[in-house]
């Protein structure tokens, strides 16, 4: 089991200690959240809450994932990044690619990407992007950028995107995970056909367990039921190292969380963010390694 910590509605200026704090003590890894931009008045509903409305308010910071893992990759030797999720398809294939993939090669491939293909119409409307095709263009857009990482001269001929042969460098030395995110049947197949993995919402234990199930049944179907699958997980109902051990016979491979709200900790506080970190990695981490 892996333990990963959510900087979701953190100050930015406290990433890169919370991330040197993780890289001292034994934590996995760092996962950072997306959005570009918070409209005043939001028409879409969010789909992870009973009356649609998003978890944080507008003042909430959503720094770019890829400045912040940057500046965080350079302060740290070991600890992995996540974006979870990152809203693929509001942007441009290549442009992602580079970013990327140069945060790969510059941290020495401690990268993850998640991704998945967003909710909020409003934003995609502001930023230019199709709404109603997202998923089909999320699909060759991972097409695309694992063509452009794997080096040497490339082409595609698809139904969005169109390029004659040329290459994109620096390419990382190692394939790039991706993990999806979403509920949806859509959502979850695409994990089966597509990705390295799957990044949850908050669940319990037991929906875990039905989602992981349907998630390999997926893989089978599609020929891929022996290769690897991280599960990166946020769960309600496991606070100790035999919580975390049920889990794992679940099949998580990574715990997502906030430790330093476990011992009653503000996000506000840099202190209690670092000291949560400390405190969890001796009381849990130690004991499961």
């Amino acid at each position: 089991m892996r333990f990963i910590t959510s900087l979701a509605f953190s100050d930015p200026t406290h990433f890169c200690d919370v991330a040197r704090a993780g890289d001292e003590c034994g934590w996995d890894g760092i996962v950072v959240s997306d959005h570009v931009v918070h409209p005043d008045k939001i028409e879409s509903a969010y789909p992870y809450t009973r009356d649609g409305s998003p978890r944080w308010e507008a003042p909430a910071p959503w720094p770019d994932p890829w400045v912040a893992i940057g500046a965080m990759a350079a302060v740290t030797e070991r600890i992995r990044f996540y974006t979870g999720v990152y809203v693929l398809p509001l942007r441009n294939p290549f442009v992602v690619a580079k970013a990327v993939g140069t945060a790969a090669v510059m941290s020495g491939g401690r990268v993850t990407l998640g991704v998945g293909v967003g909710w909020m119409k409003d934003e995609f409307d502001i930023l230019g992007q199709s709404f109603r095709n997202r998923g089909r263009r999320m699909d060759e857009m991972i097409e695309v950028m694992r063509a452009l990482w794997a080096g040497g001269m490339v082409e595609h001929h698809g139904e969005f995107y169109d390029f004659d042969r040329l290459r994109m460098s620096p390419a990382p030395k190692e394939p790039i995970p991706i993990l999806m995110g979403g509920l949806s049947e859509p959502a979850l197949r695409r994990v089966g056909r597509l990705g390295d993995g799957w990044i949850s919402d908050i669940h319990t234990t037991a929906e875990l367990r039905q989602i992981v199930a349907k998630i390999r049944g997926y893989r089978a179907e599609y020929g891929r039921a022996d290769a690897p699958l991280e599960i990166v997980a946020a769960c309600s109902d496991a606070f100790d190292a035999d919580g975390f051990r049920r889990l794992e016979e679940v099949g998580v491979t990574h715990v997502q969380m906030m430790p330093w709200l476990m011992y009653g900790g503000s996000t506000d506080s840099l202190d209690d963010k670092r000291d949560g970190m400390r405190r969890f990695a001796d009381d849990v981490i130690a004991k499961l390694r």
